[in-house]
């Protein structure tokens, strides 16, 4: 076997938050103006300057014909902010019709809302809502709007997962070997629900603080999966063999992740390795990881899939006929023009 190419990690050379605002942010344009379409919505969180989701959604409402009735944008809300929000838009004059959260929003939304699928309710966690009135849901009326709660993350994962081999399909393959999640956080507990859809039945976590990964050995045990959790130092070296390997960190965390692989010369021919983020695309991991063998799954990917979940309900269409590849064009003009800038 040959050993992993040595590829040099690169060094940081400025902090995460001028990072976000120089690399991705130049080619985004913050579309907190909302026009005086009907139907708003719009991603939620604070620093949320960053986010492609206004991207992704405006090009399928172009592509389903609708950019004109319906506008989505970002606007910054803290959490404190959050519930103030929430009462100005289930008034019954609003055009707000849909929400996408960052964290930790996805928690704080639940008092607020009621869980409509079997992930947001298991996890505690949203990151759609969808606001309901019991008249007509695409336009301002007479009734306060209910909030729908929804968890597209699970499907992102999943559906990413099987993109690095068959694009535009989203239905991962079965599991049937040991797999890995780095991480311990929100995000992780996703990872968890989605490869236990296709049939995880042996888990490592990885974790900085593997103390701190008790709720996903909990959760684990709920689904019927064995699993244990190791120090981040390690997980290079448990990657072997693995079938999917799904890091959750932020940018740049996983970076000694990849510096393991190259000093142990690991072979990962026979794994898929998705990294979360797509600020750097690709990350050190992702970058290494390919070098090893394996298939690579960026970020982007993750995003895209969860938000073709989120446009199919928040616009009301059915899921096959939200335009996935007018989607991934507008992403892909976006994330690789920015990946041409750093070189």
């Amino acid at each position: 076997m040959m050993p992993c190419i040595p590829t040099p990690i690169k060094q940081k050379k400025e902090p995460p938050e001028r990072r976000a605002s120089t690399r991705l942010g130049k080619y985004l344009q913050r579309r907190n103006d909302m026009t005086e379409a009907g139907n708003l919505a719009a991603v939620l969180g604070k620093p949320i300057a960053h986010s492609l989701s206004p991207l992704l959604h405006t090009a399928a409402y172009e592509a389903l014909g609708i950019a004109e009735a319906w506008s989505y944008g970002r606007r910054e809300v803290a959490e404190a902010e959050l519930a103030h929000f929430i009462e100005t838009a289930v008034q019954p004059d609003s055009k707000w019709r849909g929400l996408s959260l960052t964290m930790p929003l996805k928690k704080q939304i639940f008092p607020m809302g009621t869980a409509r699928d079997k992930w947001s309710s298991f996890l505690q966690i949203a990151n759609t809502v969808v606001f309901r009135r019991d008249d007509d849901g695409h336009r301002a009326s007479a009734t306060t709007a209910r909030l729908d709660l929804y968890n597209t993350d699970v499907f992102g994962i999943e559906a990413a997962l099987n993109d690095g081999e068959q694009p535009d399909s989203v239905t991962v393959a079965p599991v049937t070997r040991p797999c890995m999640i780095i991480g311990s956080g929100n995000t992780a507990s996703s990872a968890l629900a989605a490869l236990g859809e296709a049939g995880l039945r042996e888990v490592v976590f990885a974790a900085r603080t593997p103390s701190k990964t008790r709720h996903l050995l909990e959760m684990s045990q709920r689904l019927g999966i064995s699993a244990r959790a190791i120090p981040l130092a390690e997980a290079g070296e448990q990657m072997r063999g693995a079938q999917y390997v799904v890091s959750t960190l932020p940018s740049h965390a996983a970076d000694g992740v990849a510096a393991d692989l190259i000093r142990g010369g690991i072979r990962l021919e026979t794994t898929t390795v998705l990294d979360v983020v797509y600020d750097p695309r690709p990350s050190d991991l992702l970058r290494v990881a390919g070098n090893c063998g394996a298939v690579t799954v960026g970020g982007e990917r993750m995003l895209l899939w969860q938000a073709v979940a989120q446009v199919a309900l928040m616009v009301g269409v059915d899921q096959k006929d939200v335009p996935v590849r007018a989607m991934r064009a507008a992403l892909n003009a976006v994330v690789g023009e920015a990946e041409r800038e750093r070189k």
